[in-house]
Order: structure tokens, then sequence, then C-alpha cells
């Protein structure tokens, strides 16, 4: 089994807490992901059916994947829409883009389209964007992936997540470090596939960043496991809230063995 190492594009203003080296991926069309500023957690309703996996035998499902698809995965390619909001000001911009993901150190940009405030643009947007370039860059996937290294789990019990028994997890970081978040994750209880993964990060990676909240859906295509949407909401000491939504889809994982990459990274600029 495939399991990819995902990584979540929060970044800067709503930061990177890279999850592993960078990928993306969407089969089919996935319910947004919502949540009030005071309780991000999701409806669920209780699963009678027994589970496929235990508990134990889900998590280590889900870890050894990741180990197994950081050797199998090259990289891949995928197009991204980042919309981003300053509520309180009502300045509102959106960007869509094409991504080029090579392991380890290379991420690649090319602009597509921008709409909207051009202040957002460059301020939110392009910065969440070169931070995402820079962790990759500097090979600090390993510091933020979601796996006992990092995180001490704790079964909370089954549930269901858009029809699908989950297995539920409370995360605590074993440090307060930059790009660790506490919260939950929720893992496919028949395949140990990631499904979902909120909470909110435990160190600012900025002083004018108060509180990030987020919640993050994932899918799995050829095998390997991809983040599909971010939500997330920041608390900024000079703005206000920011809002962020980022959508991931057309993914074309690349195996290794299909070619060399240059380690290199590029980004684009904030205007039209």
């Amino acid at each position: 089994m495939r399991q990819f190492r995902p990584i979540s594009v929060l970044a800067s203003l709503v930061l990177v807490f890279a999850m592993s080296v960078a990928g993306r991926a969407q089969t089919a069309a996935i319910p947004s992901s919502s949540f009030a500023a005071t309780d991000i957690a999701p409806d669920f309703s209780t699963v009678r059916a027994v589970a496929h996996l235990s508990p134990d035998s889900a998590l280590a499902t889900y870890e050894r994947g990741m180990q197994e698809q950081a050797s199998e995965l090259a990289g891949y390619t995928a197009t991204s829409v980042i919309d981003a909001e300053l509520p309180q000001s009502s300045q509102k911009a959106e960007f869509e883009l094409k991504r080029h993901y090579a392991a380890p150190s290379v991420l690649e940009f090319t602009p597509v389209r921008s709409t909207g405030d051009k202040f957002v643009k460059s301020n939110v947007i392009v910065r969440l964007l070169q931070s995402e370039v820079d962790h990759v860059q500097k090979r600090e996937q390993s510091q933020t992936a979601i796996n006992s290294a990092n995180y001490k789990f704790s079964y909370k019990g089954t549930s269901q997540l858009d029809g699908t028994a989950v297995h539920v997890f409370d995360v605590k970081p074993r440090q307060k470090r930059v790009g660790l978040f506490k919260g939950k994750i929720y893992v496919d209880a028949s395949s140990g596939h990631l499904l979902r993964a909120q909470g909110t990060i435990v160190k600012s990676p900025s002083f004018f960043i108060k509180k990030i909240d987020f919640v993050q859906d994932y899918a799995t295509i050829a095998g390997f496991t991809f983040p599909t949407h971010m939500h997330s909401e920041s608390e900024t000491r000079l703005v206000g809230k920011a809002v962020v939504d980022i959508t991931h889809r057309d993914y074309q994982p690349e195996l290794a063995g299909g070619g060399d990459s240059p380690l290199s990274a590029t980004l684009l600029d904030g205007s039209n």
C-alpha cells in the first residue's frame, strides 16, 4: 500500500506546517471544510459497524504508508486555486496556478490567472507561496510530518466522515515548534488513509499572527494520498481576521526513476 506523506500549504500569514514532502491530489469533489470561530469540530455521526482495521493497525498503516510513499513518489504536477479574504476591510483576491514538485527540494509555480485586491495578492497569497517554497527548498518536511516522531496520538473513537467510517485521534505535538498543531486527525478505518487533519497551530510563525485554525481534507489517487482542500482562519494584529481557502485538483504523480530534476525553486510574482 502506498500512502503519500501529506503536506499542508498554509504559510506566512497562515503558515506552512508542511506535513511532509509536498503533494495534493483530487479524485472527486470533496465538500469544502468550514468551522465556526469558537469550534472547528465537524459534524460526525456514530458508526455502529465494526471497523475493518483496529485503531492501532489503522495508525500503523498510515505511518508505514508515509515511509513507503517517500521513496516511491518522485514528484507531481497539479492545479491550485487560492482564495484569500480580509473580512474586516472586505478585501479579496484569488490566484490560480500550476505547481510542480520534484523531490526533495524543488517547488515551481506558474501563474494561470489572478483577480481581486492587489494588497491581498501580494501580502497574503504570494507570501504564503514563498513560505511554502522556502519550506521545501530547506528540506524541512520531516520536522512537521504528522508521525510518531513529532506527535503523540490519543485514540478518541470511531465516527463517520462523509459516509466513511473513520478512527479519530487527538494529536499533540511533542515540541512547541513552528509548523506543528494541536487537534485531530481522521483516518479511514478500512484503508488507513488520512482523510482529514484539523486544529490550531501551536506556535505562531510571526508576532503579527495571534492564532491560526485550520481544516484540511485529503483524497487518494493512484495509491498516493494528497491534500485536496484547506480552510484556515488567522487572527492577526494588523488586519484582523484573514481567511484562506486552497483547493487542489488535476494531480499527476511522478514515480521514482522517471528522470532527474534540478535542485531549484521558482516563485511567481504578485502581478496580474
